[in-house]
């Protein structure tokens, strides 16, 4: 099967009013991680994490996705083969955009998690401390999102995607962040062509053969009528 594996990062959400993490001025400026990304600082400040997810939820819902997101919805669409995407994102805006079957890696802002039975459920606009699970009672509500120090989500399935590729793409990602960082050489390694579209090079730049520079708004529609065979507007 022809197979496309797509990752995405923040960097295509932030065209949608989404912010980045490790940029000046990025989410990690101005929140430390320890506080409101880890096991630990959940534990120690409940309240402090379900406020920065709360605002982050709010933010979420009212985005829109962009060219990016809608270009990558019309290439699993109309591909003959079949078109995987990974997201490292936390947000709705793929499927908002119209794709199907997203990898959510790091989790999703709109689920809740039990930390007690392992439950998950539909997450209110503001989530508290005080939330009971749907399912035990148990007042151990947290986003269902992936924290440092935890691993992410349906990584057997994304590796065999990344083992079964011909063409594997990363778009808006810093390559900071592992195991992620790591997928370009795990498809390279597997036979796949990596491309990488970011507006500067990643921390992996190294692992891809061929770089498009550039907005993922502007960069990607053109990457996708290509693939598709579309002829462009000069």
């Amino acid at each position: 099967m022809d197979r496309i594996v797509i990752l995405t990062g923040a960097g295509i959400s932030a065209e949608s009013g989404l912010g980045t993490f490790r940029d000046a001025g990025g989410i990690w400026s101005e929140h430390r991680i320890e506080d409101v990304a880890t096991p630990e600082g959940f534990a120690r400040d409940p309240a402090r994490a379900h406020r920065f997810y709360n605002a982050r939820r709010a933010m979420a819902a009212r985005a829109r996705p962009n060219a990016a997101h809608v270009a990558l919805a019309r290439l699993q669409a109309a591909h003959r083969g079949e078109v995987v995407i990974v997201t490292q994102n936390v947000d709705a805006l793929h499927e908002a955009a119209g794709s199907r079957r997203v990898i959510h890696m790091h989790g999703e802002l709109a689920r809740a998690l039990c930390a007690a039975c392992g439950h998950r459920w539909q997450a209110p606009a503001e989530m508290s401390g005080q939330d009971a699970c749907p399912r035990c009672r148990a007042r151990a509500c947290r986003p269902d999102v992936v924290w440092f120090g935890e691993i992410p989500y349906r990584m057997d399935e994304i590796m065999g995607h990344l083992a079964a590729a011909r063409l594997f793409a990363a778009i808006g990602t810093s390559g900071q962040v592992w195991p992620a960082a790591g997928f370009a050489e795990t498809a390279a390694r597997a036979g796949a062509h990596c491309v990488e579209i970011n507006p500067e090079p990643s921390a992996v730049a190294g692992d891809f053969h061929e770089a498009l520079r550039g907005r993922a708004s502007e960069v990607v529609p053109g990457w996708v009528a290509g693939l598709l065979g579309e002829a462009q507007l000069p």
